[in-house]
């Protein structure tokens, strides 16, 4: 990652970045972990397609509000194949596996599923781009899926256990393929850029649940769609770019570790809002993933091409 320079005010006082970037962090992992409670609100009068649709409407207003302000570059026309990949992995995959995950999960655990997306990352690394991937990685891998296992047959019991909890795992696995793909294919935008067309492009691609939507929006209570408001413009638009100000300004490693916080600040979101409390087995599975997720992240590191 670039370094950036410090300007000359910032000598006088070199702790203000880091307050800012404190106070952002603090920004994000708030939104990231409002989402699946955004979600549990917005399912109450929306169907999964219909509230996809309908938060990233949101987003993609408000992103285009931002792009007129801040300017963004125009796509190349032989990138939109690749831009509407991106679309569809991060914005229309990701998000209909996470709605129609969460009529069946809690949304404490769907927090702590959503962040087994490393867990993939590794297992695209290995079977997609032939990467060597080491002892050590594969562990974290089996023990975090072993986790999210417990995560997925704790929330609910064995005996009413629903496998559209796997659906949250589809939504980490879509994740770390977006990621993937941008890490390889888009260093040639800049982060902005990147997302704009990422949120409009997977937009367009929603709009397959249009019909009966607009109704839905007449007929929901006033409090679930000021939930999907706050849905559509802070978890996918404002934490994004307040996440791009964090990675500008910090370590990647240090940094990233801050989502770990994520999990149990939505767990306490959820017993809050929505009078959620997680079961004994979910807290144990949440456990497993976050520290299997952690060990992989900042474990040997051992990953390479392979020959």
């Amino acid at each position: 990652m670039e370094t950036r320079c410090v300007p000359f005010e910032g000598l006088k006082n070199p702790s203000r970045p880091r307050v800012k970037v404190i106070l952002a962090t603090t920004f994000v992992i708030l939104c990231w972990a409002y989402s699946p409670i955004g979600i549990r609100i917005g399912l109450q009068a929306y169907e999964p397609g219909q509230l996809a649709l309908m938060r990233f409407l949101i987003a993609s207003v408000f992103m285009a509000v931002v792009a007129m302000a801040k300017g963004i570059s125009w796509p190349r026309l032989g990138d939109l194949p690749l831009l509407a990949v991106l679309g569809f992995f991060a914005v229309s995959l990701h998000h209909i596996a996470l709605n129609y995950g969460q009529r069946g999960v809690s949304a404490g655990a769907a927090s702590v599923l959503a962040q087994s997306t490393p867990l993939f990352s590794t297992l695209l690394a290995h079977f997609v781009f032939k990467e060597r991937v080491g002892a050590w990685q594969w562990g974290c891998v089996l023990c975090g899926l072993l986790g999210a296992a417990v995560v997925v047959t704790g929330d609910r019991g064995w005996g009413d256990m629903d496998a559209r909890g796997l659906l949250i795992l589809l939504a980490a696995l879509s994740w770390s393929v977006y990621f993937a793909l941008q890490k390889h294919h888009t260093h040639r935008y800049e982060g902005l850029t990147l997302v704009c067309y990422t949120v409009w492009s997977g937009t367009l691609l929603l709009f397959i649940f249009a019909p009966g939507m607009l109704s839905a929006a007449r007929q929901a209570p006033a409090s679930v769609n000021l939930a999907v408001l706050v849905l559509g413009i802070f978890p996918s638009a404002l934490a994004y770019l307040a996440w791009a100000y964090v990675l500008a300004h910090s370590d990647v490693s240090r940094a990233s570790m801050a989502l770990y916080l994520i999990p149990p600040t939505a767990m306490l979101m959820a017993c809050l809002v929505l009078a959620e409390r997680p079961a004994a087995m979910v807290s144990v599975g949440a456990v497993i993933v976050l520290a299997s997720v952690l060990a992989l992240n900042f474990g040997p590191v051992s990953v390479a091409k392979a020959s």
